[in-house]
C-alpha cells in the first residue's frame, strides 16, 4: 500500500514538473515570435558622453542576450528640457508594445510631486525596468573658480552649469536659499559634455550635479589632477570614498528642513533608470525586467562596466516602481517646505 502511495505521490510531482516545464516553454514560445526580428529603441534624454548615455548604451548591448527572440537595441539621444522631451516622447508618442525604453533625469518623479508644470506625464504610469547604479550625486567647482568649500561659495559668486530644473540646479538653489551661497545658475545646457566643456573654457565655474561614479567613469583624469573640487554630496548617507564631503542634509537648520532635503536626496536611488511607456503589456514588462536583472549579473557586462569605470549597484524595476510611488505621496508639509527651499528656479525662456 505504501509503495502505491509513493508511486502516486511521485506521479503527482512529475506531472507538476512537466506542467511547469510546458508552461515555461509556452511562455518562451509566445515571447519569441514577438521580439524575433524586432528592434528596441532606448531613448536617452541627454546628450552622448555623459553618465545616462554611457549606462544606457552599455546595457543596450547586453539586453538582447536575455530577451527571447534576441531583438536588436538602438540607443537614440533626444536631449531637451532637462530630459523632459524624451520622457514625454516615451510617455505619449512611442509604441506601447515593449519596443521602446527611455532614460531621463532621476529628479522627474520628485518634480512631479512638487507640482512642476513642465512635467506633462505621470511618472507613476511608466513601467520602471531598473537602475544600474544607485550612487550619490555631487556638486563640483572648477579648480580655478576660487571656491573649494561651501563657505567659499558664500563669499565668491560662481556660475554653475545646469541642464534645467532638475538635480543639476536644485542642489545649488537649495544652498543659495538656505545658507546664502552665491551660485549663479546657468540653465539650458543639453547635457554633461557641454557643461564640462563650459567649465574647461571658463564659461562656468562649476556643475550643479553629477554622480560620483560618473566622475570616476568619464573624468578620472580630472579627479587625479584635482581639476574639480567636490564641495557637496547628495544621498541618504555619505559615500565612503568621499567621507569628508558634507551631505546636502548637513546644511539643514531644523527637522522640517532635514525632511525636505531628505526628500531631495532620494532621487539618486533612481539613478540612471530605464522605463517603458504606460500601457506596455505586463508580460513584456516582465520580460524586460528579467532581462535587465540578468544583465546586471552577466560577467562580461560587469567586466566591460569595470573597464569603463561604471559602477554597478542595481535597483530592480519593482523596487523603482515603489520608490516613485512613495515620492508621489510626499507629505504636504514637507513638499511645501521643499518648494520654499527651491524657490526661484525657472526654466529659461525659449
Amino acid at each position: 500500500m505504501r509503495m502505491r502511495e509513493r508511486e502516486a505521490s511521485l506521479g503527482l510531482v512529475v506531472g507538476a514538473w512537466l506542467a511547469a516545464s510546458a508552461a515555461g516553454q509556452a511562455c518562451a514560445q509566445t515571447a519569441e515570435p514577438f521580439y524575433r526580428g524586432k528592434n528596441i529603441d532606448i531613448v536617452i534624454g541627454l546628450t552622448p558622453g555623459g553618465g545616462y548615455d554611457a549606462y544606457a548604451r552599455l546595457i543596450g548591448r547586453f539586453l538582447p542576450r536575455y530577451i527571447p527572440g534576441s531583438p536588436t537595441v538602438t540607443p537614440k539621444n533626444m536631449p531637451g528640457a532637462g530630459s523632459r522631451a524624451a520622457a514625454s516622447f516615451v510617455y505619449s508618442v512611442a509604441p506601447k508594445d515593449g519596443t521602446t525604453l527611455g532614460t531621463a533625469d532621476q529628479s522627474l518623479p520628485l518634480q512631479q510631486a512638487l507640482g512642476d508644470a513642465g512635467i506633462r506625464f505621470d511618472n507613476n504610469r511608466f513601467a520602471w525596468i531598473g537602475n544600474p547604479d544607485s550612487d550619490n550625486n555631487t556638486v563640483v567647482t572648477w579648480h580655478t573658480s576660487g571656491v573649494k568649500t561651501i563657505d567659499d561659495a558664500k563669499r565668491v559668486e560662481v556660475a554653475m552649469g545646469s541642464t534645467g530644473v532638475n538635480t543639476s540646479s536644485q542642489y545649488v538653489q537649495a544652498m543659495n536659499n538656505l545658507v546664502g551661497t552665491k551660485f549663479r545658475i546657468i540653465m539650458g545646457y543639453p547635457g554633461a559634455n557641454e557643461i564640462n566643456l563650459a567649465m574647461e573654457n571658463g564659461e562656468v565655474g562649476g556643475r550643479g550635479s553629477n554622480s560620483w561614479s560618473s566622475w570616476k567613469a568619464t573624468k578620472a583624469g580630472w579627479l587625479r589632477e584635482k581639476k574639480i573640487n567636490i564641495i557637496l554630496q547628495v544621498g541618504l548617507e555619505r559615500n565612503k570614498e568621499i567621507p569628508d564631503t558634507p551631505l546636502l542634509t548637513d546644511i539643514s537648520r531644523d527637522d522640517l528642513d532635514r525632511a525636505a532635503l531628505g526628500a531631495l536626496s532620494a532621487p539618486p536611488t533612481i539613478g540612471r533608470p530605464l522605463f517603458a511607456p504606460p500601457g506596455t503589456p505586463p508580460e513584456r514588462v516582465k520580460i524586460l525586467r528579467d532581462a535587465f536583472d540578468a544583465v546586471m549579473k552577466d560577467p562580461e557586462f560587469l567586466a566591460q562596466a569595470a573597464q569603463q569605470n561604471l559602477e554597478i549597484n542595481p535597483v530592480s524595476g519593482a523596487r523603482l516602481q515603489e520608490i516613485v510611488a512613495r515620492m508621489s505621496a510626499l507629505d504636504r508639509t514637507v513638499a511645501e517646505r521643499l518648494q520654499q527651499i527651491l524657490a526661484g528656479l525657472e526654466e529659461p525662456a525659449k
